[in-house]
């Protein structure tokens, strides 16, 4: 599905560490989606709310998984990093500036192939995986926005391949945000209908804790 596009336990936390911190367990990197909402709110605020210690985030709107400069490119965000964890997600800028949810089989296959075995994600997530890092991947949900139209079967392919993906890979968890993250809930979507609300934020961070609190 298009996914485009969680309560206070220490309030003397910052709202998130700084990227040069490398000394912390968790970092959140990815696109708008884990970014949206400012250092107060973002995910990664709400994510070291619920875990009681720091997480980092390197997450920037636009970024790409296969594409952009600097810390727009989601690998170039990690790049150097070796945490315990890293909470990410991406896909959907590659999507929307590559092919606008019409005809993306070419970038669907360069994202990540319809058997889950390569692509730039499982190269990522397999670099990642090398340094010693367990990965979170966040996948998007369904945003008002973009109910009922072409992008959702492209959406719905992506986390098709991403389970493949994860189904072949140790130490790697896929969060489905589908089931839990209703369209018809306004409140935790942003003004735009795409992006989440603080509330919405709130949510995707419970979603990671879940699975960070089962290991």
């Amino acid at each position: 599905m298009t996914r485009l596009l969680i309560l206070v336990l220490i309030l003397a936390l910052p709202a998130c560490t700084t990227p040069e911190d490398r000394s912390v367990r968790f970092i959140v990197a990815g696109d708008s989606m884990m970014a949206w909402n400012g250092r107060d709110q973002n995910v990664a605020a709400h994510l070291q709310r619920l875990l009681g210690e720091p997480v980092g985030s390197v997450a920037r709107s636009l970024a790409q998984v296969d594409g952009g400069v600097g810390f727009l490119s989601i690998p170039n965000q990690i790049a150097g990093y070796a945490p315990e964890w890293i909470i990410v997600n991406g896909g959907a800028n590659d999507l929307s500036q590559n092919c606008r949810c019409s005809e993306c089989g070419r970038v669907l296959d360069r994202l990540v192939t319809s058997d889950g075995a390569t692509g730039a994600i499982p190269t990522l997530v397999a670099r990642l995986r090398s340094r010693g890092s367990k990965i979170v991947w966040v996948d998007y949900y369904t945003s008002p926005r973009y109910v009922g139209t072409t992008c959702l079967s492209t959406y719905q392919e992506l986390e098709a391949r991403l389970s493949r993906m994860v189904s072949q890979m140790s130490g790697v968890t896929l969060v489905e945000l589908g089931e839990t993250f209703s369209p018809n809930d306004l409140s935790l979507f942003d003004r735009d209908r795409t992006h989440p609300s603080p509330k919405g934020s709130a949510l995707i961070a419970q979603a990671v804790a879940n699975i960070l609190r089962q290991e």
